[in-house]
């Protein structure tokens, strides 16, 4: 009983010797997540100005990649991608495939938010600014862009959240990540209660700074709209 309750007691002094190793871990989860944040956010805004194209060759392929994406697990098109690609000639390292992974899947996902979000505002503010001869490409990025993004910033902060609980998957293909990094830690010494502590209290931590700078950033883009509101209305058309 005595040796079964030394070996659960978390022993402080080996939980700091194992920091430097779980902190270079840390590291490529927190690029994995960015980057493959970063790919969603482009993609997905992509497939959702696709999906809403009145143009059927490019609407109808937007719309069964993001219900093909949505569909199948993470993990399976993790698995595809890694063996697959090298088939096709394309040399991706184990992270970038992983990089890749994620940031297609959750583009699927950012689409559908992106959609929402740009449905959400009244077709005449962007009707007004294309007969006042703006772009489409500016129209967007001006005038519509700008009023869809704050109620959509909360949705994309809880899947860049979700992101980041799901890089622990990158080890399904070599990629030693975060906890993968912690297993082969506990292997190693067999103590296996500091290193998963440590990675859950990570996780946790990481999770709840995002959800605070994503809460951050939802009262600029807001506060910015505000201010913005005022000169917007006296555009021909904006209330239409």
């Amino acid at each position: 009983m005595n040796a079964a309750a030394a070996s659960v007691r978390f022993d402080w002094r080996y939980a700091w010797d194992i920091l430097p190793q779980l902190g270079s871990a840390l590291l490529v989860t927190l690029a994995a997540t960015v980057l493959g944040m970063l790919i969603a956010i482009v993609l997905g805004l992509a497939l959702a100005v696709w999906r809403r194209s009145p143009i059927r060759a490019l609407s109808l392929p937007a719309a069964l990649l993001i219900e093909f994406v949505r569909s199948t697990p993470l993990l399976v098109q993790m698995y595809f991608l890694f063996y697959a690609l090298p088939l096709t000639g394309a040399s991706l390292s184990p992270f970038a495939t992983g990089v890749l992974a994620l940031g297609l899947h959750y583009a699927a996902y950012c689409a559908e938010v992106y959609r929402a979000g740009l449905e959400s505002v009244p077709r005449g503010q962007g009707e007004a600014a294309l007969a006042l001869n703006m772009s489409a490409w500016r129209t967007l990025t001006r005038i519509v862009l700008p009023q869809a993004l704050p109620p959509i910033v909360p949705a994309l902060g809880n899947y860049l959240i979700a992101m980041l609980k799901d890089t622990p998957m990158l080890s399904a293909i070599t990629v030693v990540e975060l906890l993968q990094q912690s297993k082969m830690t506990g292997a190693a010494t067999f103590r296996y209660t500091e290193p998963l502590t440590l990675v859950g209290v990570i996780f946790l931590a990481l999770s709840l700074l995002a959800a605070r700078a994503v809460a951050w950033l939802e009262r600029r883009l807001a506060a910015r709209g505000n201010r913005a509101a005022a000169p917007s209305s006296s555009v021909p058309g904006a209330q239409a």
